[in-house]
């Protein structure tokens, strides 16, 4: 009699292998489920995408319809928590934050259900992930769609201190922390330039610049520039590469880090100018502008 074949057995239920299996097709289904642009359709999507993945410090005021009190948008809050509601004087503030210790596969829908935890929460409570389900609203039902967002860019995270308050001794040492690990960054000001950030990383400064057109469409336009010599933001800069985050590229420069963040203003505007010229060609790459482009693929990442 022969043997009884093995091919068809799977892993006993409950051992490593089972266990390690089940995980890894809980990633594969997490990741098929995951919004790529999450902040898609908003205003204020570049900069939304900005706060999230790199910028360090930084606040702004959210454009909240029908909100009982002011709620303000934050890149990372004490402890990652996603949304903290504190009394401010006589009032009481909701702060809801991008960069988060636990998130979905929907970072839109995350950023809502904070909203709508942080507009009705006491002060003094604290909201540790939010927990989106379908009874939340679409992030553009809740705040103004066609708002930027005006950023104040701080050095470091007294803000999370309120003012007049004496923080106690575990607190003032977290914020020493990471006041401690903070970048200098500052976002280039200038007319029609939206989500273009400066970043000092030690031996080198950088430009990151978020964009909201199609990736591709993106790519073609710089790989046009990049063939006539275009693809700077000036003197003393280089294109250094790019990256895929949330559905959209970031082009990267590095920079002379000895010039201030708005020394970059002019050139950026330029090079803007230059990349909107490209993008309205409507004809295949020539021969050169074929080889920038794979130059440039060569040179680009992606973060999840």
């Amino acid at each position: 009699m022969g043997k009884k074949s093995k091919r068809n057995s799977g892993p006993k239920p409950g051992n490593a292998r089972a266990e390690k299996i089940a995980r890894r097709q809980a990633e594969r289904e997490s990741a098929a489920a995951a919004v790529t642009r999450p902040f898609e359709g908003l205003a204020a999507e570049c900069d939304l995408v900005a706060l999230r993945e790199f910028v360090p410090s930084a606040t702004a005021p959210l454009p909240v319809k029908d909100s009982p009190r002011a709620l303000t948008l934050a890149t990372v809050l004490p402890g990652a928590v996603a949304a903290l509601v504190r009394e401010e004087g006589d009032d009481a503030t909701g702060f809801v934050g991008v960069q988060v210790q636990a998130h979905s596969a929907d970072l839109g829908a995350d950023l809502a259900a904070s909203v709508v935890w942080a507009r009705d929460a006491d002060p003094g409570e604290s909201l540790t992930f939010a927990d989106p389900d379908s009874e939340t609203p679409a992030l553009a039902d809740l705040i103004d769609a066609d708002a930027l967002l005006d950023i104040t860019v701080h050095q470091d995270f007294n803000w999370w201190i309120p003012e007049g308050v004496e923080p106690a001794p575990d607190v003032a040492s977290t914020v020493q922390h990471a006041n401690a690990a903070i970048m200098p960054s500052a976002r280039v000001e200038a007319d029609g330039i939206v989500a273009a950030w400066w970043v000092d990383a030690g031996e080198r400064a950088h430009l990151r610049w978020v964009r909201p057109e199609n990736e591709d469409d993106l790519m073609l336009a710089l790989a046009r520039v990049h063939a006539t010599g275009g693809l700077h933001v000036g003197e003393g800069s280089r294109y250094a590469g790019s990256f895929r985050t949330h559905g959209l590229l970031v082009p990267v420069f590095d920079l002379d880090r000895e010039k201030h963040p708005n020394e970059w203003a002019a050139g950026t505007i330029e090079l803007g100018a230059r990349l909107a010229q490209a993008l309205a060609v409507d004809a295949p790459l020539t021969t050169e502008e074929r080889r920038a482009r794979d130059g440039l693929r060569g040179r680009q990442v992606t973060l999840r």
